[in-house]
């Protein structure tokens, strides 16, 4: 009996979160968190900081994946992906989005091109493909599918990052993307051409990192905000996938020892959950960021409630 007792107790403790869940990854610096359910699980395809303390810029030398199915416990599959499988590609691993569709998993990421015959350099948009969501992937097009010269909105080299990606209930599929300038394009059903020109739009205090999806009948446009320094999240929400969008607010405040913030949203296990990243692991900051998750509440019209940021993270779910 005791045995028992003893055996029923450490299966509880097991499943309780401890005082500290976020960051939900302590062993190393993630960031810019794009979630993803398949059947029963979560996966969660994240970038990966590795600049020193000292540095000032970036250092992001890959893509990793983590899953879970109680929110609790990560299970880490280290690095998945990086620049050097795409041969254009040369530079850092920017955001990027894994997506289900038609029995494959489409990987949009953001790096840098090199210069040549293609394009003559700057911020490009890449597709990696798997027939399971852990890969291995490879580029699924040879090239890649966004260039900077085919954006000239904006004058700066790194204004082509941080893709989303949106399947809508007809199949239709969408990209969103762009660094003070928000874009978005039809993409063909293959998922790896475009299906009509490059379309802009301008939400307010928009900066980067949009996430689109959709929740009964109101789409959802979520992006990092340049309203202040630091970033925060705000968003828009429209009636369909291309708007008209109307802007409803603030719904991240900024984040503690970062000056950039990434929101992924995810529903599982009948609960909505906001991801985001910070700096705060010892030795974290702008540049060595770590992803954290938490509740997302809706009110009864749909609009978002502000997120409550906490060190305690979400609860186990069965």
């Amino acid at each position: 009996m005791k045995k028992n007792w003893l055996i029923a107790l450490l299966t509880l403790l097991a499943y309780l979160p401890s005082q500290a869940q976020n960051p939900i990854i302590k062993d190393v610096f993630t960031a810019d968190p794009a979630p993803l359910v398949y059947r029963d699980t979560l996966f969660l395809y994240t970038g990966h900081d590795t600049a020193s303390v000292s540095e000032t810029n970036y250092k992001m030398p890959d893509w990793r994946i983590y899953s879970t199915t109680d929110m609790v416990h990560w299970k880490d599959y280290g690095t998945r992906l990086s620049p050097r499988t795409f041969a254009w590609a040369t530079g850092d691993a920017y955001a990027a989005q894994c997506v289900y569709h038609n029995g494959k998993f489409y990987w949009f990421v953001s790096t840098f091109h090199k210069k040549d015959g293609n394009s003559q350099g700057g911020a490009a948009i890449g597709v990696a493909v798997s027939d399971r969501p852990t890969g291995p992937f490879r580029d699924a097009i040879g090239k890649a599918l966004i260039v900077n010269e085919m954006t000239k909105d904006k004058p700066h080299a790194w204004d082509d990052i941080d893709p989303t990606v949106f399947v809508d209930d007809d199949k239709q599929v969408y990209m969103y993307w762009g660094n003070l300038s928000c874009r978005w394009v039809k993409l063909k059903d293959n998922l790896t051409e475009l299906a009509g020109p490059i379309n802009f739009i301008t939400p307010r205090n928009y900066i980067e990192g949009p996430w689109v999806y959709k929740r009964k009948n109101l789409y959802y446009l979520v992006y990092a905000s340049a309203g202040t320094k630091p970033e925060m999240i705000e968003y828009c929400t429209a009636p369909s996938a291309t708007g008209p969008w109307t802007y409803r607010g603030i719904i991240q405040e900024n984040v503690p020892n970062s000056f950039t913030t990434h929101p992924g949203i995810i529903d599982y296990k009948g609960k909505s959950y906001f991801f985001y990243h910070n700096g705060s692991l010892p030795t974290g900051g702008s540049y060595r960021r770590s992803i954290c998750v938490d509740y997302l509440k809706y009110n009864a019209d749909g609009t978002i409630q502000k997120i409550v940021q906490t060190t305690e993270g979400v609860a186990p779910v069965k």
